[in-house]
């Protein structure tokens, strides 16, 4: 696997097997392949105020790898929600969330609704909860996906690193993409 992404529309996600530990930041490791969830690391690393703060969510078209990875037709919606996860009000990471409308019935109606709570929450709190393949990347400038993780940073870094991994919750699909900011490393 190369390191270095080039500089599509989206980043070049591959399972985290396929990556040398070495080529991975020495700071993140522990944080891109901690299979537990990452609200609750994240209330236990911070200092301070752990929150959450929507940017965005509503129904909009995934980009092309995601509506793939959950095996949607290019041209449907689906529930889109960015938010960042903020340590004393300094965002550590961007997380992105595409609920399939398909997902989005019975108990997990409730996934439009959550607000400034966290999706971890959820998502750990329901033993029946599966977890797939984490795929890894590296995020450059030039990606959209590094625009909408660092939109708000004071100061850009050469790059950042993300997870994702589709879940089922009640049998149905979603696709959490987090994506660690200076500070998580600056913190480790």
């Amino acid at each position: 696997m190369s390191l270095r992404s080039n500089r599509k529309t989206s980043p070049r996600w591959a399972v985290s097997g396929c990556w040398r530990r070495r080529q991975l930041p020495e700071g993140l490791v522990d944080w891109l392949l901690d299979a537990g969830s990452l609200t609750d690391r994240l209330k236990r690393s911070c200092p301070g105020c752990f929150s959450v703060h929507v940017l965005d969510e509503g129904w909009q078209r995934p980009r092309l790898d995601e509506a793939q990875l959950l095996n949607m037709p290019a041209s449907t919606v689906g529930w889109v929600r960015q938010v960042q996860l903020l340590c004393d009000g300094k965002p550590w990471v961007f997380a992105r969330t595409i609920i399939p409308a398909s997902t989005l019935t019975g108990e997990q109606r409730q996934l439009t609704h959550l607000g400034n709570r966290p999706l971890g929450a959820f998502l750990f709190a329901d033993p029946g909860m599966q977890r797939g393949p984490v795929e890894l990347a590296c995020i450059v400038p030039g990606q959209s996906m590094f625009s909408c993780a660092t939109g708000n940073l004071e100061r850009l870094p050469e790059q950042i690193w993300g997870r994702r991994s589709v879940f089922r919750v009640g049998g149905k699909p979603l696709l959490v993409t987090e994506v660690f900011l200076p500070a998580v490393e600056a913190a480790s």
